[in-house]
Parts: C-alpha cells; structure tokens; sequence
C-alpha cells in the first residue's frame, strides 16, 4: 500500500524544531571548558537526529549542514575538542540557521543558501583549528556513536537488519535503505521469511521479515550507519567487518568501551566485530523530560508570532474527553427512552434527566476546552536565549526567573501573547536594568533580575513581568506629556494615571532612539493587542527599585464570562473582565459639556456616560437617565458609563466571530447564542466608547443588529 510521507515530513519538522529547542537550552547553559556529559550528548542526539531525517525525507540542505555541527559536537563529546565560547555562539547561531531552513521547508519554499553557506564555512574552519589539541585519553561514555573506528575502512561487511513489527507505519522504507547500501558497492541479500504469521493474523501495516546482506566495497562503519540512522531504535542492527580482515583491521567491541562491554547491539555483542545500535536517534526519542518545555519557534523575536499547526495532548486528557462522550451517549440513551413512553407521573425522571444532561454537557466542554491548554512555559522558554542575546548587545548582566512555567492556557491565547512579552521583556532589558557599573553606583549587585511569572486568578491567567532596574521616572513622563498637550499643565495626576500615558500611541521618554528603545514605543501596540485578546495591562513602578508590569488574560478565546444587559427589546453582552462596577444613576452626579457630552462624577472622577440606544439606534425603555443603570467599563485605558436599561444574568457564553460570517463591526467583538435560541451581540467596550466619541464616520455607525448604518 502506497504511504503518505508527507504526513511524516510535518512530523519531521514539528520533532526536529523541538530538538533545536533542546539544543538552544542546553547551550545556553553550557559554560566554556564545561564536560557536562550529558548536556553534549543530549545536543549532540538532537543535532544527529535531525541530519537523519534531514537525508530521509529529502532536506539536503538540512542534512548537509547539520553534518558538520554533528562531526565538531561528536569531536568535543570524544573528548578531541573542548566546549570553548566562540563553539557555543556559532553552535546557537546554527540553531537559528536550521530552524530557519525547517520553517522554508515548512512552508514549502526555497531557503536563502548565503547564511547557512557562510556560517558552514566558519564551522568549517573550527573544525580544522586546534590541530595540536590532545584528546582526552577517556571520552565521555554512554552513547554508542563515540568511536573512531567508526572511520575505519574495510572492503566487506556482513549486515544483520531486523525490522521492529511497527517500522514501517512510521514511513520508513526497507527498499530505499537497500537502495543507498547499493551505492557504497556490491551488495548481496538474503531474507528471512521464519516469522511471517499466516495471513489472518498478517497486520498490513506491520513486518515480519528481516535481512542478512553482504556488502563488499571500500567504505566505513559510519557510511552504513549513515543509511540506517532514521530507524536506530526501530530495529535490531547488527553490522561486522568481515572476518578475514580483522587480523589486520580490527574493530573489536572490548575497543569502544572504557569498560569493556559493547556500547550497543541488542542481541549482545557478536564473535566477531562490532554490534551496531543506537537508542537516540529519532526526535521522538529525545528525554521526555525535555519534551515538556518545547520553544518551537525561530529566534526569540522572529519567533514570538509564529502559530503551530498541532498540539500535544497529554493522553489523561484524551482518557478523560473519552469517558464524559460515554456518559452522555448514556444520558441521551435514557432520555430517548422517557420520550418513547413519557407520560405525567414521569416528569421527575425527565427532569433528572435533563440535570444529567446539563452536567455531562458541562463536564464535556471543560475537557474539550483542557486539550486546548498548554503550558505557558511554549512562550516563557523563548526567553532564555533572548536575554542572552541582549546581555551581550547591551553589555549587561542579567539572571532570569521563570516562575508558574505549569500554568496552562488556551493555544490561541498562547500564539498571539508572543509579542507582547517580547515587547515587555526587551524593554526590561534596555531601559529597565541598568549597566553593571551603574548597578554598582546605585549600591546594587552587578547581575540584575528579570521575573517572569504565571498564575491563575479567578476565571484569568495574570503574567507579571519583573525587573529590579532603575523604575519608571514618574516626573519625566509627566513633563513629556505636557511638552506633547496630552496634559494640561498645573493638573495633578496620580502615579496609575502617569503611568498609564506610557500607554499612548508614540509616546517615549527615551533620550535616545535604538532598536530596541525605552519604555513607551510600541507600548500602545502592547495594550491593543492584549486588549484584542480581552486581556488589560497595567504597571507599577518605583524610582531605584524596578517595574512590575501585569497582563491579565482570559484563559480561552472560545468562552467568554460575560453581563447579559437589556437595552429596550434587545440583549448585549459586556465582558465582565470589562465591567469596573454597576450602579443607579443619580442626577446630581450628572454634567452636561456644552449641551453634547454628559460626564458622571464617579467618586473623585468624571467618566462619559454612553447611552447605548443611542449608539444602536434603538428605542429604550426610558429615556431617563434615573429610570437606567449605568454599567461602568473600562476599555482602551479609558473608562465609561454605559446606560442601560436593565442587568440580566452572568454566564458563560461562546463567542461567534461577526468578521468570519459577516464583517468586522466597530463597537462589536462577536455574536452568541442564547439558551432560548435568540442572538446576542459581544459588545467590544473600547470600540464603544470610539462610536459614542464620534470617533468613527457615520457609514460605520452601529444599529440594532449590529449592520452598518
């Protein structure tokens, strides 16, 4: 049957960014002179797996590249190279060069050769310097690539090539390793038919068979081991010099070990030569305990953005959605039962029934709603290599913390909360921390802190993003606005409120424009694209101590917690993440700005009041302010009172997007539909708050059922 190695192919790349993600960790922890052996080795199996699947499915630039970082990280695992600085930065370099390769691959496209050429050649050069460097006289243990009689030549090798039952559901093909064997010489083989089972019993998928070949032709152990590197761990090899030439050629297993044992061959070692398996070569087969902190994207900037096509489900979730679809078809086999023979005196059982069905209902959206949770530590461990990059670039010393890196939330959130992180970060970084010899003025250890922490408050997610650097300058701000007429000169406004104007389109207080500039530019970008996730932002600060910034988000974009408000014979929905307070209106809080605008004095401020049958053209119960309710939100940094007639339920509801099935609409976020079968529409409080300014132009304007006027 034909095999769709596509399907293989994205698996490919989904393992092999995972395993770069392995190796940038790993690197970054590791320390020049460093013989941590198994971090080498870990980054060492990441790099070989990849230049395997690099050469299985077609990616020879993948391949070829990789060869070269596998052959310099297999020297300093042998103990020939030691881990020196310039390694570590051209091995992180490579790292991005080949997640750079991976997403063209991805997508389909042809990579740029001129970064992956030049940095070749530096790897290159690395690799002939040093020539005078001893080699250790014991290389690390523990993995079976470490050999140099793997360069050995020998003109014939007997091969022993069993294939685990499952080999081939994985898209790996017998005939085209046959096929590459081939090409190194004369190539005889035999194979073995003793476990094939009759055919009832045959699995379509599986293999029974194995091979026994006679390779003659002057090349290596590795050039063999070249063929079968995708399928190491799915198979028992067994590759041999022949036995004539080992008086004069030997590889003998007692060789390969400092404790004279193979260092593989699942079946023991042989009488003659060496047995060859390997335990680590598939990405699939990295530590799971490096599995739970991938960082699948490219680098820490270019990456922030950039959305997966799959999700890893941990199986008790899978176990847990299962069971809750077993005990619904159970509820709805009983309630078909009740309707098939209802009468009266079974109105409890049917009402039991319906309770049943509204838990099982509940439970089964939460667990639909849980495999679309990830961990938070996909968009904390982007960080690590970012702070490194610009501890270098800025001369700087910085230790960071991650903190809650458990905590779940919804992949969609989890996609489009990237850029705002590295936004907060690098400002952190740049005009947050200071320099060490100013940490040193100001009494301060040299080495600053950035804190990233996670934690779930309520129905929320809130990220705090800490560093002990020199604080915002509340009076710098200040002044800049009144330069810029954002404020009034004279006005006295409190720390939140000063703080908040970084929040303003264009406003800074650098004293210089770099790449990676001070607080306020692109901050406003920071606020609407986590407002556009129905989330808020907020900052705390003080001079000489450092800056607290906190994101609040909704756990999931599917669901939303929202106040159901009547305005005349229409029902809205406002988030409550939204909603500051509810309260009754009374007249003499009420003023009136030149016969247009009403503000309502809000204890010790004045806030707009929006009348919501004005901006929807609808007819109210009253048009009284004193027979309303005003609903106070937030939304764009500004707040509001939106006067409405009556508060109906909280509940959760599904948000309905109005832009996939209609158009974008200014005021509007989406659509839901209610338990009695009628639509209500998801009131976007900052889009409101614009059309009750006059913000937007009249074609744009919002009626009843949310259509432009």
């Amino acid at each position: 049957m034909a095999i769709d190695m596509e399907q293989f192919k994205v698996t490919y790349i989904e393992e092999s960014l995972e395993g770069l993600d392995n190796m940038e960790s790993h690197l970054l922890n590791l320390e020049p002179g460093s013989r941590d052996e198994d971090a080498i080795n870990t980054i060492f199996r990441a790099a070989h797996s990849i230049k395997g699947g690099g050469a299985t499915f077609g990616f020879s630039n993948i391949s070829e590249f990789t060869h070269v970082v596998e052959t310099l990280l297999d020297q300093i695992r042998n103990g020939e190279r030691e881990v020196t600085q310039q390694a570590i930065d051209l091995f992180l370099e490579s790292v991005d060069c080949v997640r750079d390769m991976l997403a063209t691959a991805q997508g389909g496209g042809q990579s740029d050769a001129s970064r992956s050429t030049e940095l070749k050649a530096q790897l290159d050069a690395l690799l002939v310097s040093d020539e005078n460097f001893q080699p250790d006289a014991h290389p690390m243990p523990g993995d079976s690539q470490a050999s140099p009689d793997e360069q050995s030549i020998a003109s014939e090798w007997n091969i022993r090539f069993k294939p685990f039952p499952g080999m081939l559901a994985t898209g790996n093909d017998v005939v085209r390793m046959f096929r590459e064997l081939a090409e190194l010489g004369e190539l005889h083989t035999k194979v073995n038919f003793a476990e094939l089972p009759a055919l009832t019993d045959l699995g379509v998928e599986d293999c029974y068979l194995s091979w026994e070949a006679t390779l003659k032709g002057q090349c290596t152990l590795e050039d063999i081991k070249e063929i079968f590197v995708w399928v190491e761990d799915e198979c028992e090899l067994v590759i041999t010099a022949a036995p004539s030439l080992e008086s004069s050629d030997s590889i003998d297993s007692k060789d390969r070990s400092t404790d004279d044992k193979p260092v593989s061959g699942i079946n023991g070692a042989s009488d003659h030569g060496v047995n060859v398996t390997t335990a680590a070569a598939r990405p699939s087969s990295l530590p799971s305990e490096n599995k739970s902190k991938p960082q699948n994207k490219t680098t820490a900037e270019r990456r922030a953005n950039a959305e997966s096509s799959s999700i890893r489900v941990d199986i008790d979730k899978i176990d847990s959605l299962i069971n809750m679809v077993g005990e619904l078809v159970i509820t709805q086999s009983m309630l078909s039962q009740l309707g098939e023979e209802f009468d009266i005196e079974r109105l409890e059982k049917l009402r039991d029934g319906l309770g049943q069905l509204e838990r099982n209902t509940r439970e089964l959206q939460e667990s639909v709603m849980r495999i679309r949770m990830i961990p938070i530590s996909f968009a904390f461990n982007r960080f690590p290599r970012m702070i490194h990059d610009l501890c270098n670039k800025f001369g700087k010393k910085v230790q960071l913390k991650l903190s809650g890196e458990s905590t779940e939330l919804d992949k969609t959130v989890m996609e489009k909360i990237g850029d705002p992180l590295v936004h907060l970060v690098r400002n952190a970084m740049d005009h947050g921390i200071e320099t060490p010899d100013k940490r040193a003025e100001a009494g301060k250890p040299e080495t600053g802190t950035v804190h990233l922490n996670a934690f779930h408050q309520g129905g929320n997610i809130v990220i705090e993003i800490t560093d002990d650097g020199a604080g915002i300058n509340a009076d710098k701000i200040l002044k800049k606005a009144i330069q810029r007429g954002l404020v009034e000169e004279g006005i006295e406004l409190s720390q939140a409120r000063i703080h908040d104007l970084l929040f303003q389109p264009g406003f800074s207080t650098a004293d210089e424009i770099t790449d990676v500039s001070g607080r306020g530019v692109g901050m406003d970008v920071v606020r609407k694209n986590i407002q556009a996730l129905g989330g808020t932002v907020d900052v705390q600060s003080t001079i000489g101590k450092g800056s607290k910034f906190t994101v609040r988000l909704p756990l999931t974009l599917a669901i939303l917690d929202g106040q159901l408000v009547r305005v005349g014979d229409h029902t809205y929905i406002i988030p409550l993440v939204s909603i500051v307070e509810s309260l009754q209106v009374h007249n003499k809080n009420v003023n009136a700005i030149a016969g247009k605008a009403e503000l309502y004095k809000l204890r010790d401020e004045y806030i707009p009041i929006v009348r919501l049958y004005e901006a929807f053209h609808i007819e109210p119960d009253s048009r009284s302010l004193e027979n309303g309710l005003l609903v106070v939100v937030e939304g764009d940094g500004q707040k509001a009172g939106l006067l409405v007639d009556d508060l109906l339920a909280q509940q959760q509801v599904v948000i309905k997007s109005l832009e996939t099935n209609f158009r974008r609409v200014d005021g509007l976020s989406g659509a839901t539909i209610l338990g009695d079968g009628t639509v209500a529409l998801i009131l976007d409080v900052a889009g409101v708050i614009r059309v009750s300014q006059g913000r937007i132009s009249h074609h744009d304007s919002i009626n009843a059922n949310g259509v432009a006027a």
